[in-house]
Protein backbone atom coordinates (compact mmCIF):
# COMPACT_ATOMS: atom_id res chain seq x y z
CA UNK A 1 0.00 0.00 0.00
CA UNK A 2 1.61 3.38 -0.72
CA UNK A 3 0.84 6.15 1.74
CA UNK A 4 2.37 10.00 2.84
CA UNK A 5 2.77 11.60 5.49
CA UNK A 6 3.59 15.57 5.76
CA UNK A 7 5.09 15.92 9.19
CA UNK A 8 4.82 19.77 10.06
CA UNK A 9 7.40 20.28 12.48
CA UNK A 10 9.68 23.23 14.63
CA UNK A 11 12.14 23.10 12.41
CA UNK A 12 11.52 21.42 9.05
CA UNK A 13 8.11 20.65 7.23
CA UNK A 14 8.79 16.85 5.33
CA UNK A 15 7.25 14.79 3.14
CA UNK A 16 7.70 10.90 2.88
CA UNK A 17 5.80 9.06 0.21
CA UNK A 18 6.76 5.36 1.03
CA UNK A 19 5.50 1.55 0.56
CA UNK A 20 4.70 -0.47 3.24
CA UNK A 21 2.93 -4.01 3.60
CA UNK A 22 1.97 -3.02 7.44
CA UNK A 23 5.41 -3.93 9.39
CA UNK A 24 8.25 -2.16 6.84
CA UNK A 25 8.30 1.57 5.19
CA UNK A 26 10.22 1.38 1.39
CA UNK A 27 10.12 4.79 0.72
CA UNK A 28 9.32 6.52 -2.56
CA UNK A 29 9.98 10.36 -2.33
CA UNK A 30 11.31 12.31 0.04
CA UNK A 31 10.66 16.51 -0.08
CA UNK A 32 12.27 18.68 2.90
CA UNK A 33 11.83 22.39 3.53
CA UNK A 34 13.24 24.67 6.26
CA UNK A 35 10.46 27.23 7.82
CA UNK A 36 11.64 27.53 10.78
CA UNK A 37 8.13 27.78 12.73
CA UNK A 38 9.53 26.86 16.11
CA UNK A 39 11.97 29.42 15.82
CA UNK A 40 8.77 31.90 15.65
CA UNK A 41 7.12 30.48 18.15
CA UNK A 42 10.24 30.98 20.39
CA UNK A 43 10.57 34.63 19.45
CA UNK A 44 6.77 35.64 19.37
CA UNK A 45 4.83 32.92 21.21
CA UNK A 46 2.59 32.37 18.20
CA UNK A 47 2.97 31.74 14.62
CA UNK A 48 2.82 35.06 11.79
CA UNK A 49 -0.31 35.09 9.21
CA UNK A 50 2.62 34.94 6.56
CA UNK A 51 4.20 31.66 8.37
CA UNK A 52 1.11 29.91 8.88
CA UNK A 53 0.55 30.84 5.06
CA UNK A 54 3.75 29.49 4.36
CA UNK A 55 3.70 26.49 5.68
CA UNK A 56 -0.09 25.87 4.35
CA UNK A 57 1.64 26.16 1.32
CA UNK A 58 4.06 23.76 1.69
CA UNK A 59 1.09 21.22 2.53
CA UNK A 60 -0.30 21.96 -0.48
CA UNK A 61 2.20 20.67 -2.57
CA UNK A 62 3.28 18.03 -0.78
CA UNK A 63 -0.15 16.53 -0.60
CA UNK A 64 -0.34 17.43 -4.18
CA UNK A 65 2.92 15.56 -4.94
CA UNK A 66 1.94 12.40 -2.91
CA UNK A 67 -1.03 12.04 -4.66
CA UNK A 68 0.43 12.15 -8.23
CA UNK A 69 2.88 9.37 -6.66
CA UNK A 70 -0.40 7.43 -6.49
CA UNK A 71 -0.62 7.62 -2.67
CA UNK A 72 -3.94 6.69 -1.59
CA UNK A 73 -4.37 8.41 1.46
CA UNK A 74 -2.55 11.46 2.81
CA UNK A 75 -2.17 12.87 6.39
CA UNK A 76 -0.69 15.65 7.96
CA UNK A 77 0.55 15.87 11.21
CA UNK A 78 1.63 18.71 13.44
CA UNK A 79 4.02 18.68 16.41
CA UNK A 80 5.75 20.82 18.33
CA UNK A 81 5.10 24.16 16.41
CA UNK A 82 0.94 23.51 16.98
CA UNK A 83 1.37 22.59 20.20
CA UNK A 84 3.58 25.43 21.73
CA UNK A 85 2.17 28.44 19.74
CA UNK A 86 -0.72 30.67 21.02
CA UNK A 87 -2.51 30.35 17.90
CA UNK A 88 -1.61 26.44 17.12
CA UNK A 89 -5.52 26.24 15.76
CA UNK A 90 -4.91 28.71 13.76
CA UNK A 91 -2.15 26.57 11.69
CA UNK A 92 -4.17 23.03 11.95
CA UNK A 93 -7.21 24.55 10.25
CA UNK A 94 -4.84 26.63 7.37
CA UNK A 95 -3.00 23.59 6.78
CA UNK A 96 -6.64 21.41 6.84
CA UNK A 97 -7.82 23.77 3.89
CA UNK A 98 -4.78 23.91 1.59
CA UNK A 99 -4.11 20.39 1.96
CA UNK A 100 -7.26 18.94 1.55
CA UNK A 101 -5.71 16.14 3.79
CA UNK A 102 -6.33 15.11 7.72
CA UNK A 103 -4.24 17.33 9.71
CA UNK A 104 -3.69 15.81 13.52
CA UNK A 105 -1.55 17.72 16.26
CA UNK A 106 -0.21 14.85 17.88
CA UNK A 107 0.35 15.05 21.21
CA UNK A 108 3.82 14.58 23.20
CA UNK A 109 3.08 10.47 24.43
CA UNK A 110 1.64 10.22 20.33
CA UNK A 111 4.81 11.75 18.75
CA UNK A 112 7.20 9.74 21.34
CA UNK A 113 5.28 6.24 20.21
CA UNK A 114 4.91 6.82 16.47
CA UNK A 115 9.08 7.72 16.67
CA UNK A 116 9.46 4.35 18.72
CA UNK A 117 7.34 2.77 16.11
CA UNK A 118 8.93 3.87 13.07
CA UNK A 119 12.66 3.52 14.60
CA UNK A 120 12.31 -0.10 15.95
CA UNK A 121 10.96 -0.92 12.55
CA UNK A 122 13.75 0.24 10.76
CA UNK A 123 16.54 -1.29 13.12
CA UNK A 124 18.16 -4.75 13.29
CA UNK A 125 16.57 -7.06 14.71
CA UNK A 126 16.51 -6.25 19.10
CA UNK A 127 15.77 -8.50 21.67
CA UNK A 128 15.08 -7.18 25.10
CA UNK A 129 14.30 -3.57 25.73
CA UNK A 130 14.94 -0.80 23.63
CA UNK A 131 14.33 3.22 24.22
CA UNK A 132 13.71 5.35 21.55
CA UNK A 133 15.17 9.59 21.75
CA UNK A 134 13.45 11.73 19.69
CA UNK A 135 14.74 15.29 19.79
CA UNK A 136 12.90 17.72 17.76
CA UNK A 137 13.18 21.59 17.38
CA UNK A 138 10.80 22.20 20.02
CA UNK A 139 10.42 18.87 22.27
CA UNK A 140 12.41 15.63 23.08
CA UNK A 141 10.60 12.63 23.38
CA UNK A 142 12.17 9.29 25.71
CA UNK A 143 10.21 6.25 24.98
CA UNK A 144 11.11 2.92 26.52
CA UNK A 145 9.97 -0.29 25.56
CA UNK A 146 10.17 -4.00 23.30
CA UNK A 147 9.85 -5.05 20.26
CA UNK A 148 6.86 -7.38 20.52
CA UNK A 149 5.25 -5.76 23.48
CA UNK A 150 5.83 -2.17 21.99
CA UNK A 151 6.45 1.33 23.80
CA UNK A 152 5.70 0.76 27.55
CA UNK A 153 7.00 3.97 29.39
CA UNK A 154 7.13 7.60 27.69
CA UNK A 155 7.95 11.06 28.58
CA UNK A 156 8.43 14.22 26.67
CA UNK A 157 10.35 17.34 27.89
CA UNK A 158 9.96 20.99 26.52
CA UNK A 159 13.31 21.23 25.53
CA UNK A 160 14.34 20.87 21.79
CA UNK A 161 17.32 21.78 19.31
CA UNK A 162 15.36 25.41 18.04
CA UNK A 163 14.20 26.27 21.80
CA UNK A 164 17.71 25.65 23.72
CA UNK A 165 19.22 27.93 20.59
CA UNK A 166 16.88 30.37 20.60
CA UNK A 167 17.16 30.80 24.44
CA UNK A 168 20.70 30.54 25.44
CA UNK A 169 22.96 29.59 21.74
CA UNK A 170 22.49 32.85 20.50
CA UNK A 171 26.28 33.54 19.54
CA UNK A 172 27.48 31.62 16.18
CA UNK A 173 29.77 29.17 17.75
CA UNK A 174 28.28 29.42 20.91
CA UNK A 175 30.87 30.43 24.10
CA UNK A 176 31.38 28.25 27.22
CA UNK A 177 29.29 30.20 29.18
CA UNK A 178 26.50 30.19 26.49
CA UNK A 179 27.35 26.09 26.57
CA UNK A 180 27.51 25.90 30.76
CA UNK A 181 24.01 28.07 30.65
CA UNK A 182 22.20 25.39 28.22
CA UNK A 183 23.31 22.52 30.33
CA UNK A 184 22.35 23.56 33.12
CA UNK A 185 18.70 24.85 31.26
CA UNK A 186 18.58 21.17 29.52
CA UNK A 187 19.09 19.53 33.60
CA UNK A 188 16.19 21.47 35.02
CA UNK A 189 13.61 20.40 32.74
CA UNK A 190 14.99 16.28 33.24
CA UNK A 191 14.87 16.75 36.88
CA UNK A 192 13.73 13.47 37.98
CA UNK A 193 13.92 11.62 34.38
CA UNK A 194 14.78 8.53 35.90
CA UNK A 195 14.07 5.76 32.54
CA UNK A 196 14.07 2.07 33.12
CA UNK A 197 17.49 1.00 31.70
CA UNK A 198 17.46 -0.43 28.11
CA UNK A 199 19.70 -2.51 26.18
CA UNK A 200 19.86 -0.81 23.27
CA UNK A 201 19.22 3.20 22.19
CA UNK A 202 18.20 4.61 19.36
CA UNK A 203 18.16 8.26 18.47
CA UNK A 204 15.73 9.45 16.00
CA UNK A 205 15.17 13.06 14.51
CA UNK A 206 17.14 15.29 12.58
CA UNK A 207 19.39 16.79 14.99
CA UNK A 208 20.92 12.44 15.35
CA UNK A 209 20.90 12.56 11.68
CA UNK A 210 22.96 15.03 10.82
CA UNK A 211 25.26 14.22 14.05
CA UNK A 212 25.88 11.18 12.40
CA UNK A 213 27.66 13.32 9.56
CA UNK A 214 30.04 14.74 12.17
CA UNK A 215 30.36 12.01 14.40
CA UNK A 216 29.13 8.77 13.00
CA UNK A 217 26.45 6.12 13.67
CA UNK A 218 27.27 5.59 17.55
CA UNK A 219 26.61 8.34 19.77
CA UNK A 220 28.37 7.55 23.12
CA UNK A 221 29.86 9.73 25.56
CA UNK A 222 33.19 10.59 23.84
CA UNK A 223 31.70 11.02 20.46
CA UNK A 224 28.82 13.51 21.55
CA UNK A 225 31.57 15.35 23.76
CA UNK A 226 34.01 15.64 20.27
CA UNK A 227 31.07 16.66 18.25
CA UNK A 228 30.44 19.30 20.52
CA UNK A 229 34.15 21.03 20.55
CA UNK A 230 34.31 20.50 16.68
CA UNK A 231 30.66 22.55 16.18
CA UNK A 232 31.80 24.97 18.60
CA UNK A 233 34.89 25.58 16.83
CA UNK A 234 33.80 27.40 13.56
CA UNK A 235 30.49 28.93 12.25
CA UNK A 236 27.84 27.27 11.26
CA UNK A 237 28.03 28.10 8.08
CA UNK A 238 31.37 26.88 7.41
CA UNK A 239 30.26 23.30 8.92
CA UNK A 240 26.98 23.08 6.92
CA UNK A 241 29.68 23.57 4.00
CA UNK A 242 32.24 20.81 4.97
CA UNK A 243 29.08 18.59 5.90
CA UNK A 244 26.60 19.32 3.06
CA UNK A 245 24.12 20.25 5.86
CA UNK A 246 21.50 22.84 5.23
CA UNK A 247 22.97 25.97 7.50
CA UNK A 248 20.06 25.87 9.57
CA UNK A 249 20.17 22.76 10.72
CA UNK A 250 24.00 23.24 11.51
CA UNK A 251 23.05 26.13 13.67
CA UNK A 252 20.82 24.07 16.16
CA UNK A 253 23.05 21.36 16.47
CA UNK A 254 25.19 22.44 19.28
CA UNK A 255 22.02 22.95 21.00
CA UNK A 256 20.38 19.12 19.86
CA UNK A 257 24.46 17.70 21.20
CA UNK A 258 23.39 19.02 24.69
CA UNK A 259 20.00 17.78 25.18
CA UNK A 260 21.63 13.89 23.29
CA UNK A 261 24.33 13.85 25.52
CA UNK A 262 22.17 14.28 28.62
CA UNK A 263 19.66 11.51 27.44
CA UNK A 264 22.57 9.57 26.27
CA UNK A 265 23.85 9.83 29.58
CA UNK A 266 21.05 8.76 32.23
CA UNK A 267 20.06 5.40 29.58
CA UNK A 268 23.82 3.99 30.38
CA UNK A 269 23.97 2.95 26.92
CA UNK A 270 25.15 4.49 23.27
CA UNK A 271 22.88 5.97 20.93
CA UNK A 272 22.43 4.16 17.52
CA UNK A 273 21.21 6.64 14.90
CA UNK A 274 18.24 5.72 13.43
CA UNK A 275 17.25 5.80 9.85
CA UNK A 276 13.19 6.36 10.79
CA UNK A 277 11.30 7.98 12.79
CA UNK A 278 8.47 9.85 13.63
CA UNK A 279 7.33 9.94 9.62
CA UNK A 280 7.83 6.04 9.25
CA UNK A 281 5.83 5.62 12.25
CA UNK A 282 2.54 7.35 11.57
CA UNK A 283 2.82 6.14 7.94
CA UNK A 284 2.74 2.60 9.51
CA UNK A 285 -0.20 3.50 12.14
CA UNK A 286 -2.10 4.94 8.79
CA UNK A 287 -1.51 1.86 6.73
CA UNK A 288 -2.64 -0.79 9.72
CA UNK A 289 -5.86 1.94 9.94
CA UNK A 290 -6.42 1.46 6.31
CA UNK A 291 -5.95 -2.05 6.33
CA UNK A 292 -8.42 -2.39 9.02
CA UNK A 293 -10.98 0.05 7.44
CA UNK A 294 -10.89 -2.26 4.17
CA UNK A 295 -11.44 -5.67 6.06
Amino acid sequence: MKAAIVDVGSNTVRLLVATSDGATVEAVREEREHLLLGRAVERAGKLAAARIDEAARCAAEYARLARGLGARDVDVIVTAPGRQAANGDELVRALAGASGARVRLVSPEEEGRLAFIGAVAAANPVAGSVAVCDTGGGSTEVVVGTVRGGPAWTRSYDVGAVRLTERYLSADPPGKGALARAREEVERQLSGFTPPLPQVALAAGGTARALRKLAGRTLGPSELAEALRELCRRPSEKTAKALGLHPHRVRTLPAGTVVLAAVQERLGVPLEVSRAGLREGALLALVAELSASAA
